[in-house]
């Protein structure tokens, strides 16, 4: 991927201009797949969560079927930040106690959402068996979901690499702090070389300005270019917005509370671009969620 000197602006229209490309609908008479991003960092506190939450937000506002996995099995929030407060979690289906289907909550708008435990470190680290229960269990639903976004933890445990190699697509959320963006590198630096991934999203979080998320992608393709042999595609960025601290406290996403904030519209176009990625019609490996629906798809 080679960086050509435009000002921000026009590099920005052209990254969009580039993804309008892509076509939004299956051709006639394929299944569409089910798109499973992971969204992910190497550091916490990047906002991964709330880019998590709001992405689902916007993606049921437009129609499509949502469902949310908080794969970060040790300290989960995403159910704090719906407001919600399940009977049921992760954990209780890792040791067997209920299935998939009994811990499933509904957040707005109709997203799905399997919640994750929090403050215990049974399944900070999931073992083989645990890992094809899960694997076989999301395969077995018989609910059918345009997008399934699972909320990793931040960092490079064993359970991120996991949920990053399982899914379609891997979302990347960094910030324009230099240990944030030395994060997102050394994430993306192992699983291409210990997991041959070769396929990256980037969102850059909590930017003053376009120009501040564009230095942040130029950085990254610079040195993976030079160093790793992947491709990173820009999906966007999301503005700083003191509001969304409001948002947490009231526990409600900021596209639900404020829904004609900047910050809102930002979301909203993430959405939109996610949505106008060409399905994918094969699995790129054999762990990986709803993978025989995709070797279905793919012949």
């Amino acid at each position: 991927m080679t960086n050509t000197p435009h000002s921000g602006g026009d590099q920005a229209k052209t990254l969009r201009d580039l993804n309008s490309l892509r076509p939004e609908t299956p051709s006639a008479g394929t299944e569409a797949a089910t798109a499973v991003y992971s969204i992910t960092s190497g550091k916490g506190g990047v906002g991964k969560t709330a880019v998590c939450a709001n992405l689902a937000y916007n993606l049921a506002s437009m129609g499509k079927r949502v469902l949310i996995l908080d794969a970060d099995l040790g300290l989960a929030n995403i159910d704090v930040v719906f407001g919600l407060s399940p009977s049921y979690n992760m954990n209780h289906f890792f040791t067997g106690e209920r299935e998939l289907q009994d811990i499933m909550v509904d957040g707005p708008l109709g997203i799905k959402i399997l919640p994750a435990g929090s403050g215990i470190q049974n399944f900070t680290r999931l073992n083989s068996n645990q890992k094809m229960r899960l694997l076989d269990g999301l395969d077995a639903m018989q609910n059918h979901f345009d997008f399934v976004l699972i909320d990793t933890e931040a960092g490079i445990s064993e359970n991120v690499t996991y949920f990053n190699t399982a899914a379609q697509e891997i979302l990347v959320v960094t910030t324009p702090e230099p240990t944030a963006i030395t994060d997102a590198y050394a994430l993306m630096k192992l699983l291409s070389t210990h997991y041959h991934e070769k396929k990256f999203n980037l969102v850059v979080n909590q930017i003053r300005t376009e120009d501040d998320a564009l230095d942040v992608y130029r950085k990254l393709t610079m040195v993976a270019n030079r160093y790793l042999d992947i491709s990173i595609d820009y999906l966007g960025s999301i503005p700083e917005d003191r509001q969304m601290i409001d948002s947490i406290r009231k526990q409600k996403v900021i596209s639900e509370l404020i829904p004609g904030s900047k910050i809102t519209a930002a979301f909203r176009q993430l959405a939109g671009r996610i949505c106008s990625e060409p399905s994918q019609t094969s699995p790129k490996g054999n762990l990986q969620f709803f993978w025989k629906k995709l070797l279905n798809i793919g012949g």
